[in-house]
This record gives structure tokens, sequence and C-alpha cells, in this order.
């Protein structure tokens, strides 16, 4: 048989805290200068100069940023840029990259599925086959249970 303790401490506990509907994201608020500089990747772009311009684009990522219609414009010059590179190329411009800008093409990867062109998916699928080869599986799981989106 139970004792009555008299215990009520576990009254005081706020339940409605845990709620999955109650969430609040606490995302970072100090968005300042956000996306790449367009004006600059252009230029690279028109020098010819792709590994340049794929540096560029992912230096400054809107992960913060909450405007849907600045984020989309960042995936379109993004896969701009990827859609420059030959596919002979692909692979040297993969090397050049840290283990923290490929995480973020990764992204720009998967969001470029979502807005699909003549021809983009196919330069998509070849750079995430060269991704996936220097970053492995851990790339792949890194972006996909990030919760700062792009």
């Amino acid at each position: 048989m139970a004792k009555n303790t008299g215990a009520s401490k576990f009254r005081k506990v706020n339940v409605d805290e845990y709620d999955e509907e109650n969430f609040q994201d606490n995302e970072d608020a100090d968005v300042g200068v956000v996306g790449p500089n367009e004006n600059e990747v252009s230029n690279f772009l028109n020098q010819s100069k792709n590994v340049e311009a794929l540096k560029a684009v992912l230096q400054n990522p809107p992960q913060g940023c909450k405007d849907k219609r600045l984020k989309d414009k960042v995936v379109q010059v993004v896969v701009r840029v990827l859609s420059a590179f030959k596919t002979s190329d692909i692979e040297k411009g993969v090397n050049a990259l840290d283990s923290q800008s490929l995480d973020t093409l990764m992204k720009y990867i998967y969001r470029g599925f979502e807005f699909p062109s003549e021809g983009s998916s196919a330069t998509l699928l070849s750079w995430h086959e060269k991704v996936y080869a220097k970053g492995g599986s851990g790339c792949i799981i890194r972006v996909l249970t990030d919760r700062k989106t792009l």
C-alpha cells in the first residue's frame, strides 16, 4: 500500500511548457548583412573564376533570416554559380572548400531541388555526388538535422 506523504512539488510543474504546439524557436536575432554579395559573385563569374565565385556565394548564408524571398533569391544565385562549372571542374571546386562550406553547399543543393529548371537537377545531382564523396554521410546528416534552414 502506498504511503500518503503529502508531497505536492510535482504539481508545480508547468506541463504546457513541454507541449509541441507551444514551441518557440530561439534563433539568433542578430541578423546583419545577409546573403552573398551578388555583384562580387557576378564579377567572378564574368572573369571565369568559378571557384572564387563558389567561395563567395557560400560565405554569408542567410540562415537566421526569416525573409523567404531573400532566401529563394540566394538559392537561385547559388544554382547559377553551380551551373557555371563544367562537369570536369566540379571536383576541383569541391576540394577547395572546408567542411563547414561543404555543409552549406549541401543545404543549397537540397534547396535547389525545390526550384527545378532546364538542366538544373542534373547539375545539382552531379554536385551532390562530389560533395558526398568528400564530406561523406556526416555531411548529409548534419544538413538534414540542422534547425537553421536556408
